[in-house]
């Protein structure tokens, strides 16, 4: 059993960095892939980010790419995601997700990600 604990978020002034973490309390994380997702109160839960440990393939959303970095030391815990040049625009709620044997693409569906965190609140400041 998966269970994943996301820390590292905060407030923090545009133009800024955050280093997300994502660990889980059972199972390793080497047989998934690991993708962050993000909310806004009365928006749909946005993927942004996605690793496939065992490949090292990363996938970015448009949105993130050239600004967000995913990290895994080969196969080790945590997860990273170095989020860099912040914007007001990427406050949100951040979740990281497993989901086990797929590898990642540019489409993150939901219901495929079979273990979530409890999300950790990342603010930008203008």
């Amino acid at each position: 059993q998966v269970q994943l604990v996301e820390s590292g978020g905060g407030l923090v002034q545009s133009g800024g960095s955050l280093r997300l973490s994502c660990t889980s309390s059972g199972d390793t994380l080497e047989h998934y892939s690991i993708a962050w997702f993000r909310q806004v109160p009365g928006k749909d839960r946005e993927g942004i980010s996605c690793i496939h440990i065992a490949s090292n393939h990363r996938n970015y959303a448009p949105s993130v790419k050239g600004r967000f970095t995913l990290s895994n030391d080969n196969g080790e815990e945590p997860v990273y995601l170095q989020m860099n040049n912040l914007k007001p625009e990427d406050t949100a709620v951040y979740y990281c997700a497993a989901r086990f044997g797929a590898y990642c693409s540019s489409v993150y569906p939901l219901r495929a990600y079979e273990h979530w965190g409890q999300g950790t609140q990342v603010t930008v400041s203008s």
